[in-house]
């Protein structure tokens, strides 16, 4: 663990003095800690949040070690545990290990030796391998910096995360499939002060109603045919941290009022279970559809609606952002050739003009796999329109067609001087091809020269 992202250890131990000691000393050390005067305490404290690690005495006036120990790991037999025992009390240090301590140490406790027992513990449960490669995860991707787009309307969406991350606010992100809306979740994640703890993802669409609520909430051993042990659900799981309730729309009016309750008590009950639970998480959920609509006709909580919609993000779609399409295909041609480690430099001017003119209704989402079939079958440097998909490719030929100037022979073409038509012509073919003068040239049927001293007569230039 890193100072900037401690572990959380719990000290159990109904010696006040020893208690105190063993915080004050514990805390140097650089750990969040908790304390707790005696067995039962442990218990209860573990149910209500999570730690990574817990150093427990082992004989206590209410709730001695060992059972504590042993209710600990039916509950989350994940925590290592720490046993302390008297010099003349081996027999039960032995004993703890055998119920499932990770190790014990005697009284008087050699400090030094207690440092490097916790940070062994810690290593060995992998929590801090797992956090530190979390953290470089994060800051490579989700910097505010790093979402890409020059466009208006995203600078306005960045400029809006960039006041809403820091605070505390719930967030409603609405925008089609393919936006990525699941990106700016996490980016907001990363940049709020909640960064250092648990983002976790839950796609709300994917699960019937009974398996979502047991993976939100959690369920009791029993709770359910299956159910042979009790499960932490995803809300404890992202305590302290932010949880990202993706399609949103697709809950239920029963597990949408299960919702509203956590939003406005900050408490859970697993399934099955009697026990109310508070839990401290941030609340960030998704759609693709028009909750205003769902909830005029009665489809959604007007009441929970309110409660998401505290601050709302909407992304644009790609068609409200062509700006962007240069830099995100730039971006995507990149990762993939160096993904299928294949030498690509760019985009013919005509396969870029017909990523411009294409309406992507499947967004990001759509333009990233087109990107990433263009570098697989590429068998140049450049990508051209050959490795686009047929339907990029027919769409840019029917706008093309619309946006033709009219044949010599047309009505419309009538009474008027072939320098007229020849320069509408040629203007018209430089702008579908983006500019290109050798692509220009060889549509009109005349070599490079010819076309510019044309454009020189004329002059275009």
């Amino acid at each position: 663990m890193t100072s900037q992202n401690p572990a959380h250890v719990l000290i159990v131990d109904d010696d006040e003095n020893h208690l105190k000691t063993l915080e004050t000393i514990v805390s140097k050390w650089g750990y969040r800690v908790s304390v707790a005067d005696d067995g039962d305490k442990a218990v209860e404290s573990v149910q209500k949040r999570p730690y990574d690690l817990i150093l427990m005495d082992v004989r206590m006036v209410r709730m001695g070690g060992i059972e504590a120990m042993e209710r600990i790991n039916a509950y989350n037999p994940a925590i290592p545990i720490l046993i302390m025992t008297a010099y003349s009390s081996v027999d039960s240090a032995v004993e703890a290990l055998k119920a499932g301590a990770y190790d014990y140490l005697t009284k008087p406790l050699d400090f030094e030796a207690l440092q490097h027992r916790m940070a062994l513990a810690l290593e060995h449960t992998g929590l801090k391998s797992e956090n530190e490669a979390l953290k470089s995860r994060l800051s490579a991707g989700y910097e505010l910096d790093n979402i890409i787009g020059k466009s208006r309307p995203m600078k306005a969406l960045v400029d809006m995360m960039a006041m809403v991350a820091p605070s505390e606010a719930t967030v409603l992100i609405t925008g089609e499939s393919g936006t990525g809306k699941e990106l700016i979740a996490k980016s907001i994640h990363h940049n709020s002060p909640r960064k250092d703890n648990p983002m976790v993802v839950v796609n709300c669409a994917a699960l019937t109603e009974t398996l979502l609520e047991s993976e939100l909430f959690g369920h009791e051993k029993g709770a359910f045919t299956g159910a042979d042990r009790r499960r932490e659900g995803r809300f404890m799981q992202a305590h302290t941290g932010t949880i990202f309730l993706d399609e949103i729309s697709e809950t239920s009016a029963a597990m949408q009022a299960k919702l509203l309750r956590v939003i406005q008590e900050k408490e859970i009950q697993r399934v099955g279970g009697g026990e109310t639970l508070r839990v401290d998480v941030r609340i960030v959920a998704a759609t693709n559809r028009n909750l205003e609509e769902l909830v005029e006709k009665g489809a959604f909580r007007q009441d929970l609606f309110y409660r998401l919609n505290v601050v709302g993000l909407r992304i644009p779609p790609l068609r409200e952002r062509v700006d962007d399409i240069p830099l995100l295909a730039s971006h995507f041609l990149e990762v993939y050739a160096k993904k299928n480690r294949r030498r690509v430099k760019g985009f013919s001017p005509l396969a870029m003009d017909m990523l411009l003119n294409y309406p992507w209704p499947g967004n990001v989402r759509e333009l990233e796999n087109t990107i990433e079939r263009a570098v697989i079958l590429l068998p140049d440097e450049y990508i051209t329109e050959k490795e686009l998909p047929s339907n990029i490719v027919d769409a840019y030929g029917e706008k093309r067609a619309w946006a033709a100037p009219p044949p010599v022979g047309d009505p419309v073409a009538a009474g008027r001087s072939l320098e007229e038509i020849e320069k509408e012509a040629i203007l018209a073919t430089l702008q579908d091809c983006g500019g290109n003068k050798s692509e220009t040239a060889r549509k009109l049927g005349i070599n490079r020269k010819t076309l510019h001293k044309k454009v020189k007569d004329y002059g275009i230039d």
